[in-house]
């Protein structure tokens, strides 16, 4: 179509036949990212954590800009994201946050982004207009099947309630609906407040608590079987996977893939897949 549309010169035929290409491209970039998937769980939902590092009210400014690009992400990729915990920050922006994205391929696509994330920007709470580093760490869980089992005993649980805080109107104010759920063996703490009763509350931090003693689970399986048990590197600050810097210059780039994109706005507005794609794909080679 193309030679055709060149050599008779049809300008109109040659832009939609480039579109059809790339249409194309993105779907074959989908079909490819099928045989990306390896692990048992990528087919399913993800529980994403967000959590401010050091610097107050700028890394928690930082968390909410974060929170805004994963459901931007999230809507682009035909997801629902419900928040499962939030704790506001002091003064503006989120100290932490918890939430489900459910759809196709969640957790397969989300869990390449699990690290530390560094901004660089000239700080709007800074009246001296200086430049901030920020960080905001993030970790993500495939949401449990009811079929796979996690033996949860009653008794290693010691479950507390209180008041919820933040936004909600006066109902949050005069009920304990919020929930603690912490699991004395390992010392798992769990916690949700952003549903209007205690038992869904309640509901929600078991299921949280259920990914997190999943993925322990495996975490060990796995040193245990690749004798690297005591290697494994949590995440820390100074470990960042990518860094998105507003100021001198607008740049992101992606520490492990070395992917890198002037176009700040339309990543934070949500335009993910290039990494997500390039860290899936350096994964499998």
């Amino acid at each position: 179509m193309l030679e055709i549309a060149e050599a008779e010169n049809e300008k109109e035929l040659i832009e939609e036949t480039i579109k059809e290409l790339e249409r194309a491209q993105e779907k074959f970039r989908e079909f490819e990212l099928l045989f990306l998937f390896s692990g048992e769980h990528d087919r399913n939902h993800a529980i994403v954590s967000l959590h401010a590092g050091a610097g107050g009210t700028e890394a928690q400014d930082w968390v909410e800009m974060l929170l805004r690009m994963y459901t931007r992400w999230a809507e682009r990729s035909d997801c629902q994201v419900q928040i499962m915990d939030l704790l506001a920050g002091d003064e503006a922006g989120i100290k932490s946050v918890t939430f489900l994205v459910a759809g196709n391929f969640a957790y397969g696509k989300l869990k390449c982004e699990q690290g530390v994330h560094r901004l660089i920007r000239v700080s709007p709470f800074d009246s001296s207009g200086r430049r901030h580093t920020s960080f905001a760490s993030l970790s993500v869980m495939p949401d449990i099947d009811e079929e796979v089992e996690v033996e949860i005993n009653s008794e290693d649980l010691r479950i507390d309630t209180y008041r919820s805080g933040g936004a909600g109107g006066q109902h949050v104010n005069k009920t304990d609906s919020a929930v603690r759920v912490t699991h004395l063996p390992t010392g798992i703490v769990v916690q949700c407040q952003n549903e209007r009763s205690q038992l869904s509350n309640r509901m929600a931090a078991m299921k949280i608590l259920t990914a997190r003693l999943y993925e322990r689970k495996q975490k060990e399986m796995e040193n245990n079987r690749e004798g690297l048990k005591g290697e494994h590197k949590e995440i820390a600050w100074g470990s960042q996977i990518r860094t998105y810097t507003l100021n001198p210059f607008n740049l992101i780039k992606d520490h492990r893939t070395g992917i890198e994109t002037g176009n700040v706005q339309a990543v934070l507005d949500g335009e993910l897949d290039e990494f997500i794609y390039a860290s899936l794909s350096s994964k499998n080679r």
